[in-house]
């Protein structure tokens, strides 16, 4: 973008993202945004939201879901910035290289640090029985889920069936 000729450039794309390990697109994402120059201080400012389909982390039901991130970077040419600049800053400016303003790279980073580490079907998803594995939203399940402690494990043999010595 020259200074003069425009002062708003409008980003619409879609591309198949790459997402963490176990994590499905369910289609294409869609990115959205613009990049404005005002008095030659350009500024980009994106949206992208990705269709997604993983399995609860508690429970292993499907969830399907729509993660959206915005992200917002300072547009600058990498010949005006120092490299201690750009180290130092590099969440803050999406740099022109040779010309270009490459945005698949930002994008793809943004996506898969932003992207959640954990997936839940419901925030208060109860997750499953850790004896037998039926999730804990159908009900109870019967399972003794206390442990005695394994130091005193050895007492157990001195009573005899009937609870009695």
């Amino acid at each position: 973008m020259q200074r003069g000729e425009t002062d708003r450039i409008t980003i619409r794309e879609s591309f198949l993202p790459r997402l963490p390990a176990g994590v499905k697109p369910q289609e294409t994402a869609q990115v959205s945004g613009e990049v404005t120059d005002q008095a030659g201080y350009m500024h980009l400012t994106m949206r992208v939201d990705v269709p997604y389909e993983t399995v609860c982390a508690r429970c292993l039901d499907p969830v399907r879901g729509n993660f959206e991130v915005t992200l917002e970077r300072t547009v600058a040419d990498e010949k005006t910035l120092s490299e201690k600049q750009l180290e130092e800053n590099v969440d803050e400016y999406a740099v022109i290289r040779d010309g270009m303003l490459d945005l698949d790279e930002l994008v793809e980073e943004e996506v898969l640090l932003s992207f959640p580490m954990r997936v839940l079907c419901a925030p208060d998803c109860p997750g499953l029985c850790p004896k037998c594995g039926k999730p804990k939203r159908l009900g109870d399940c019967g399972c003794d889920l206390r442990e005695p402690d394994p130091r005193l494990a050895i007492l157990k043999t001195l009573l005899t069936e009937d609870g009695k010595n």
